[in-house]
């Protein structure tokens, strides 16, 4: 008899219906679905990563935020150049004005400050002469000024001039004898000269007691006043114009007792709305086109706002489904670094730039219909937005080659570039207060200088006689007539600073 081949067993096949059948189609549908949800989180996450032109290239989507991008550049600079000029004319009214205010009252103006001061006097008779002259040259106001000006009221609602003095309560001083008895109690006393009062003839105020000064006692003397005035040269620009209110304030400094008495003269210039403006002509009709474009720039942000927000809404969500799906297959967290890159700090500086300009807009259109007068705070907010639109244009850059290679490189070297800076910094500011204590206290505009960064400026220029970084011992400053050093002490100390700028040079 013939001997049969083994058999070996054949897998069984699940039956049609049983539990091993679901369960083996079970699981073959979950892989094929986790297969499909990662090939399409594949898909999303290179498409999210893309240029605006690759997106293009890949689904034909049109690139709206890039043109709109384009677009917002052209309009937010054009509203901020016409903004800027509209500005300029406010400046240099006030500018204009406050020159012009300081030579009808101050007497002998030369035209130019001395220092931080507008001029000095040196005697008792130009003291007097010098506060009789203000107060003269105000109530003439009307009858030798060219500008559109006129007498406005004072925090009491009164028309007039106020003078205040500030001296020490009592005291005698004999300067021959060394003799010094004096309360150092600082009184203050004020008049309020109203235009009827400086009309009597002859003037009686003159002769009051308030005005016979003991200069060994006084302080000082401040002379304060308002003045209406209306800017008419932005009419020629199809402007409405403006209507100000000018805080006038003159002092006459004699705290130090130096035999010199400095004369100081602030204008603070407010811009209020005109109670009633009747302008003829195209201005009107001017001012309508300037809005309606302000509110086509506003509603180009918006569009550019929602768009940049809709695109970090769709990355967090994004993010979120990356991070489940690395959990679930790795069974680990996704690192901060790699979070982080889903958050496009581009947009970011896009959404705060749209915010700042939709605010400074409704500003300049408030400010162009005269209902608000914040010149300021428009400018501000108008001037960041646009320096971040146009830092904006970067991102697009990126997208070539050449330009790409140099944004890496900057953004490889920013740290290095921020502790090179800390250090630099640590020098600079020990440089600053130690040559500012030093040398700063024998030239007067580096010792009064308020600002440090102005004051270091100053200090490398002058305090030596040479001009920085041009040749300390070849090139002496013509700005070294009013730097003294006493001695040879302070004389090498500024040759060390000399030799320290020129090492900080090269």
């Amino acid at each position: 008899m013939a001997r049969q081949p083994y058999r070996f067993p054949q897998a069984r096949i699940p039956e049609r219906g049983s539990g091993v059948f679901r369960l083996t189609v079970r699981n073959a549908m979950a892989r094929h679905d986790s297969e499909m949800k990662e090939e399409c989180l594949r898909e999303d996450l290179k498409f999210y990563f893309m240029s605006p032109c690759e997106k293009y290239r890949a689904r034909c989507q049109i690139p709206w935020k890039l043109g709109l991008q384009i677009l917002k550049i052209v309009m937010v600079t054009t509203q901020l150049v016409r903004f800027g000029l509209s500005n300029q004319l406010v400046v240099a009214f006030k500018e204009d004005n406050t020159v012009a205010f300081k030579h009808l009252f101050l007497k002998g103006y030369s035209g130019t400050d001395e220092d931080d001061y507008s001029c000095s006097v040196y005697t008792q008779e130009d003291a007097y002469e010098s506060i009789f002259f203000a107060i003269n040259q105000y109530h003439q106001l009307k009858d030798i000024t060219l500008g559109t000006l006129g007498y406005g009221e004072n925090e009491d609602n009164r028309i007039g001039l106020k003078v205040c003095k500030q001296h020490y309560k009592k005291g005698t001083m004999f300067p021959s004898n060394e003799t010094l008895n004096i309360d150092n109690d600082i009184e203050l006393d004020c008049v309020h000269l109203d235009l009827q009062d400086l009309s009597k003839d002859p003037p009686d105020w003159k002769n009051s007691s308030f005005f016979r000064l003991e200069f060994y006692r006084l302080l000082q003397v401040e002379i304060s006043f308002r003045l209406k005035g209306i800017d008419l040269q932005t009419i020629h620009s199809r402007e409405l114009p403006d209507c100000y209110v000018f805080q006038n304030t003159i002092i006459f400094d004699n705290k130090a007792h130096s035999g010199k008495i400095k004369i100081y003269f602030d204008s603070d210039a407010k811009i209020e709305e005109c109670k009633d403006l009747n302008i003829f002509g195209s201005t009107q009709k001017n001012t309508q086109y300037v809005l309606v474009f302000d509110a086509f720039v506003i509603v180009i942000c918006l569009a550019s706002l929602i768009l940049c927000t809709r695109s970090i809404v769709l990355a967090l969500r994004l993010r979120k489904r990356f991070l489940n799906f690395f959990l679930e297959k790795y069974k680990r967290p996704v690192c901060d670094t790699d979070q982080w890159k889903f958050i496009n700090g581009w947009y970011v500086l896009v959404i705060i730039s749209d915010l700042m300009t939709i605010i400074g807009s409704i500003l300049k259109m408030e400010i162009k219909a005269k209902n608000l007068t914040n010149y300021d705070l428009c400018s501000i907010l108008l001037g960041t937005s646009t320096l971040l639109v146009w830092v904006g244009v970067i991102r697009y850059l990126g997208y070539f080659q050449a330009y790409n290679v140099l944004i890496l490189t900057m953004q490889a070297s920013l740290p290095k570039v921020l502790r090179f800076c800390a250090c630099a910094g640590m020098i600079y500011l020990g440089y600053t207060f130690c040559g500012w204590i030093v040398l700063g206290p024998y030239h007067d505009k580096v010792f009064l200088e308020k600002d440090f960064s102005s004051s270091e400026f100053l200090l490398m220029q002058q305090s030596h006689g040479w001009d920085p970084c041009l040749g300390c011992i070849c090139r002496p400053s013509p700005l070294a007539t009013n730097f003294t050093l006493p001695g040879p002490a302070m004389w090498l100390e500024s040759k060390a600073w000399c030799l320290y700028l020129i090492g900080a040079c090269v």
